[in-house]
């Protein structure tokens, strides 16, 4: 079992070594997010299974706070509400639960972030379409080959077909976010 769980910690460490080009990108997605701030523009996110468990956490730094106490910031996780997505999955069907919303709460110069460790989930594929077609910047958090959200908003993909590691990554990215919009809203 030592074996094994030291393997696992040289994969996270051996992929971590790998991302330093996605740099650039962190910026430009930090200074996306806080610029939509500053203009009295919200957040939404989105994502499924364990990629939803992080939306909310993300939503939860923002509106709370992450480190430093600050006054609260707008952003929603649209993978929270049961009542809402129960509803539309029922009546609309599954994939129209994060375009359903995004076309009920989001307005231009809103940022939607999605989380997708294969960037290929129909419901997320379409809440960016519907985002986009409102004039919303989209940042989106991809693994294995990116899938069709490769090429959506900025992407920052982790280079991994490893589904934990790829969340590992997805976390901290959401933390680097976080920290970076904290420090630079004052």
């Amino acid at each position: 079992m030592k074996d094994r769980i030291f393997q696992m910690i040289v994969e996270h460490n051996e992929l971590g070594r790998t991302l330093s080009p996605l740099i650039p990108l962190i910026e430009h997605a930090a200074t996306v997010i806080v610029d939509a701030l500053k203009k009295g523009n919200k957040l939404m996110v989105m994502g499924n299974g364990g990629s939803a468990s992080q939306a909310s956490h993300l939503a939860g730094e923002i509106v709370g706070r992450y480190k430093k106490e600050r006054k609260g910031w707008p952003c929603i996780s649209l993978a929270s509400d049961t009542a809402i997505l129960t509803a539309v999955g029922n009546d609309y069907g599954f994939e129209k639960i994060f375009e359903r919303q995004i076309e009920s709460f989001a307005k231009q110069g809103d940022v939607v972030i999605a989380l997708s460790t294969s960037g290929t989930s129909e419901n997320i594929l379409r809440g960016l379409e519907k985002a986009e077609e409102l004039g919303c910047s989209c940042i989106t958090l991809t693994g294995k080959d990116g899938g069709d959200m490769k090429t959506m908003g900025i992407n920052i993909h982790i280079p991994s077909n490893n589904t934990p590691r790829i969340q590992e990554f997805h976390l901290l990215l959401i933390h680097i976010l976080c920290e970076l919009v904290e420090e630079a809203m004052g």
